[in-house]
């Protein structure tokens, strides 16, 4: 049995092979879109925490539409699979379309069925940071409430803080700067929540 799970915010890893794993997953096919750009700096957030990031973009996330008999051969879902699986934790951003994240997205997501039958299931055991980047604060916050619904249902934990953008209010430049302060402040929050899991989960499953 697993010794029980808890959180210590002042853990430190000593052992440089021990260092926690955060994957970005998330953005739009449209380069420099609000959503990846918001992904890259939680993730740089996270990096300072100490955690080594990976990314996965949207452009290497456009597989077929998902197909339960056909998901083992699509070789390209295969980086997200075995990304997600080496993991210890996860940031999702997405664009919110229609109260909804983008099918793309979605469709990417449901090929971590791939994970159904590992030892720690799907996304079991892994804080999940959840970013949405909108046009208007409704379509943001009912996209973040159905990202998080998504990410309970593969056992992931949806972090406190969820991060809602509104993409009208153009927080970032044209070279990806943050231009809002609280929009910046909030993502590296969400990124050193993220770390503090995933140093948690390392140390938890050492």
């Amino acid at each position: 049995m697993n010794k029980p799970f808890s959180i210590d915010q002042n853990a430190t890893l000593e052992d440089p092979t021990s260092v926690p794993v955060v994957l970005g997953i998330g953005g739009t096919l449209r380069p420099g879109s609000s959503s990846e750009v918001a992904l890259r700096h939680a993730l740089k957030a996270a990096a300072a925490q100490g955690a080594v990031t990976e990314i996965i973009t949207a452009t290497e996330l456009n597989f077929p539409a998902y197909d339960p008999e056909t998901a083992d051969s699509v070789e390209a879902a295969q980086r997200l699979i075995e990304a997600a699986r080496r993991a210890d934790c996860v940031i999702i951003a997405t664009p919110g379309y229609h109260g909804g994240m983008s099918g793309m997205l979605k469709n990417a997501i449901d090929y971590l069925q791939g994970l159904a039958a590992d030892p720690q299931p799907y996304l079991h055991h892994k804080a999940v940071g959840c970013i949405v980047s909108a046009a208007g604060w409704q379509a943001g916050v009912t996209t973040l409430a159905s990202l998080r619904a998504t990410v309970h249902s593969l056992r992931g934990w949806p972090t406190p803080l969820g991060v809602v953008i509104n993409s009208t209010t153009k927080p970032f430049g044209a070279a990806g700067e943050v231009l809002d302060a609280k929009v910046g402040e909030q993502l590296a929050m969400l990124g050193s929540e993220v770390t503090t899991f995933a140093k948690a989960r390392v140390k938890h499953f050492a």
